[in-house]
């Protein structure tokens, strides 16, 4: 079983050797991907169309595929993972070179997770429309893996318009998978229609809340013609009672310290953030196992509703 880590939210740094000692040292304790969370702009949490927002200016966001890209570099064989990238407020084509390049560059260790966000705000900020992001949401999935798959592309779609062209170099996955996340009914649809797997959100849903929507997305994979058995289900993270199972290992959530209507998520057997570099490579190259409490990333709220 899969077991991955995310990217730290609250006390990463700027220190480059930081950022870099802690992307190893995940990779160098046998986590199996890193999972990078994505917004550009943060909400002034102070302000009243962003009073139910569930992250602020104390947390750091990183360009998330500028960030996988270094990780691509100095890391082998772990998976990396947007977790997830807001595609509607972001041009498609320019998405699908990035990724592409990050795949290449990788060896083909990208899963791409993706979601339409909650926060109008940033897609003003960024001349994006907010009403339709649902729907263009499922046409820039359909770009993306024919600009992914095919050297020559021709495509007119309602929002999109590719006249006979293509990417070069061209990823090694063809396609790269894309994991959908939001728990809105229509996004269950959509995830069962056209995605890869569900990122499932650690922030809205425990083992027993999440099952009712994992029967409802398996009844719509069934209506769509799909084997639910061959779909993928990536929750950051679940809970059991009695023993630790090795997915779950060390997970203590934990509203304390933690901004009004956030959760926070610590995770046992992740690195401390390395305020000192070297202090992020306790655990040497040996699998999961229970250290010390660590710093919390914060699961952000992606509702996906489209």
């Amino acid at each position: 079983m899969p077991i991955g880590a995310a990217f730290p939210l609250v006390d990463s740094a700027s220190d480059p050797g930081a950022v870099r000692a802690y992307i190893q040292a995940v990779e160098d304790l046998g986590y199996d991907h890193l999972v990078v969370f994505d917004h550009v702009m943060h909400p002034d949490m102070g302000a009243r169309q962003t009073r139910k927002a569930v992250y602020g200016d104390v947390n750091v966001f990183r360009e998330a595929l500028v960030l996988l890209a270094y990780a691509a570099g100095i890391t082998e064989r772990i998976e990396l993972m947007t977790g997830i990238l807001i595609l509607p407020q972001r041009q498609t084509a320019l998405v699908a070179k990035q990724v592409a390049e990050l795949d290449v560059l990788s060896g083909g260790r990208v899963r791409l997770g993706i979601g339409t966000g909650w926060n109008r705000v940033e897609y003003d900020c960024l001349g994006a429309r907010w009403d339709d992001r649902g729907p263009r949401s499922e046409e820039q999935i359909a770009v993306l893996r024919e600009l992914w798959t095919k050297e020559v592309v021709t495509f007119e779609g309602r929002w999109h318009t590719i006249p006979n062209a293509g990417l070069n170099p061209m990823p090694v996955q063809q396609p790269i998978p894309i994991w959908i996340g939001g728990d809105a009914d229509v996004v269950l649809r959509r995830i069962a229609r056209i995605g890869d797997g569900w990122y499932v959100s650690a922030n809205r849903y425990g083992p027993d809340t999440v099952k009712p929507q994992v029967e409802k997305l398996r009844a719509y994979l069934e209506d769509a013609g799909r084997d639910p058995t061959s779909f993928g289900l990536g929750p950051p993270a679940r809970r059991r009672a009695g023993r630790v199972a090795p997915r779950e290992r060390g997970l203590d959530r934990r509203r304390r310290h933690a901004p009004r209507g956030q959760h926070q998520w610590q995770w046992r057997g992740l690195p401390r953030w390395p305020h000192r570099p070297h202090q992020a490579l306790q655990g040497g190259g040996r699998r999961p196992r229970a250290l010390d409490p660590v710093s919390a990333p914060v699961f952000d709220r992606e509702t996906g509703r489209g």
